[in-house]
């Protein structure tokens, strides 16, 4: 998806691999395992202080959850970087994944084709939190200053718009740094970087 934005797009395994990008995306995955993964190597405090500094930080799915300060019942690992409470498998398991046309009024029209697999959604937001979408009632799209995270998976669609929002905000993030020389120096997020948008990737 970052490809086709024209957007190079690199996995991120260590915190070396962090340091060359200029936003990151927590994908979809099992959150009690990655939360385990990024603890080993030190990238959870890697991705905090990266965010502290103005790093933009996307989370689908398994990301929103581990962006999330609380994760209903659970006492599990997260990186507690945005002010919602979320609930895991909220829509049910993986026989009740669905598709929808999501209303997202800040991105226009048409709606966003929306894939939810064994989805969550926000149960509170905090002030500062911005609500972008709802479906059913609950909340599964949400932005904090340069956080963004959403409840199912743009990236198993053909359409770009919540991608480019965050590449927006990797933009403005760039910009806002280079203005008052603060935050991280890095590469140019534009297509001729060779490092722009990285996604975490383990193995082992």
């Amino acid at each position: 998806m970052l490809q086709r934005c024209g957007v190079d797009a690199v996995e991120v395994r260590t915190v070396a691999h962090l340091d060359g990008v200029e936003g990151l995306i927590l994908p979809g995955g099992e959150s009690t395992t990655v939360g385990k993964l990024l603890c080993r190597g030190g990238l959870d405090e890697a991705i905090r202080q990266r965010v502290a500094q103005g790093m933009p930080l996307f989370g689908t799915c398994m990301g929103l959850i581990l962006m999330a300060r609380e994760i209903e019942g659970s006492d599990q690992f997260r990186l507690g970087l945005m002010d919602i409470a979320v609930r895991r498998n909220a829509f049910g398991r993986q026989v009740d994944s669905f598709e929808c046309d999501l209303p997202v009024p800040s991105l226009g029209m048409p709606p966003v084709r929306a894939v939810f697999i064994c989805a969550p959604y926000v149960t509170r937001v905090e002030n500062g939190v911005q609500v972008l979408a709802s479906v059913q009632g609950q909340t599964v799209l949400v932005r904090q200053g340069h956080l963004l995270g959403a409840a199912f998976h743009p990236e198993l669609t053909e359409d770009t718009r919540i991608h480019r929002l965050f590449l927006d905000m990797v933009a403005d993030s760039k910009s806002l740094s280079e203005k008052h020389g603060s935050g991280p120096e890095c590469p140019s997020n534009r297509a001729s970087s060779p490092h722009g948008c990285g996604t975490p990737s383990f193995s082992g």
